[in-house]
């Protein structure tokens, strides 16, 4: 069963899917806070993920990132790395408010950009027991080194030009360009970015999975917030709680989850899907982003 919650994350109001496993009844279960990709909303791959969970036992959670889909915050679609991460620890907090949940038993599941988040809110919350991720992703890198952690340096230094304006532009009580994260066609999206840029377009830009809320634009100053971020800083904390990391042998961002799974300290498991270029649910749902994204 699903039912539509709000829960409060640094004075900005979330929204979110509560989902119950159908034969819910007396005594408490686990649960897990389910994070989506970035541009992503609760509609799509965290909620498939969050609902196939709640099939087998969990109590899940899965919302909208601040200042993306339903969620309250503005400017509207700022990809704010440090709230990122809080958001995931406050929806932990809403789940141990909810009757039926066991509070010494939740985990947190990261999906790409979430897959990066969810390590360093593990790092930070003992509240969260166990944590995975699939095709995890710190964004952070992926904007300043590239999906395949080859960029020109040049490249992010632009980027962070653009921002600058943006911020100068605001100040001045402009409207700053935003950041577009899409081409115009998936032929596009696969003569930029191979066979991720093209898995990354059908499942967000077309009627797969496509959904209103989805972001299509980041706001420029959420750029030189990924400057200082490092979602694999805090992955030693994590000490002897479990992690599981689910990677496509294709992914290729898969470098990302071998680098924060040589950090991990505690018990550890990364997991290969064969010739997935992104891993996916059994709904054959995309867990991975362009190379533009994540």
């Amino acid at each position: 069963m699903r039912t539509d919650v709000t829960f409060d994350s640094a004075g900005i109001t979330l929204a979110g899917h509560l989902y119950t496993p159908p034969s819910a009844g007396a005594g408490t279960r686990p649960a897990v806070v389910v994070g989506h990709p970035g541009s992503g909303v609760k509609e799509q791959t965290a909620g498939l993920y969050a609902s196939r969970l709640a099939e087998r036992g969990f109590v899940t959670l899965a919302f909208d990132a601040a200042y993306q889909g339903e969620s309250g915050g503005t400017p509207r679609g700022l990809e704010d790395p440090a709230h990122r991460v809080e958001d995931l620890k406050a929806a932990v907090s809403y789940l141990t408010t909810r009757p039926g949940v066991d509070a010494d038993r939740i985990g947190a599941l990261g999906i790409c950009a979430s897959g990066g988040y969810v390590l360093p809110a593990t790092g930070g919350d003992h509240r969260i027991k166990a944590v995975a991720t699939v095709s995890a992703v710190d964004i952070a890198r992926q904007f300043r080194l590239g999906a395949e952690g080859t960029q020109d340096p040049a490249v992010f230094q632009g980027m962070l030009d653009a921002a600058a304006s943006a911020r100068t532009a605001t100040a001045r009580g402009e409207t700053p360009q935003a950041l577009t994260l899409f081409p115009e066609s998936i032929e596009e999206a696969r003569a930029l970015g191979g066979e991720h840029g093209g898995e990354g377009f059908a499942y967000y830009r077309t009627p797969r999975a496509q959904h209103p809320r989805s972001a299509s634009f980041f706001d420029w100053t959420g750029i030189d917030r990924m400057a200082a971020f490092d979602a694999f800083a805090l992955i030693p904390l994590i000490g002897r709680r479990p992690l599981l990391m689910v990677v496509g042998t294709r992914a290729v961002t898969s470098w990302m989850s071998i680098e924060a799974f040589q950090r991990a300290v505690g018990p550890k498991e990364l997991h290969w899907v064969e010739g997935r270029a992104m891993s996916t649910s059994t709904t054959r749902s995309s867990t991975s982003a362009p190379w533009w994204r994540s």
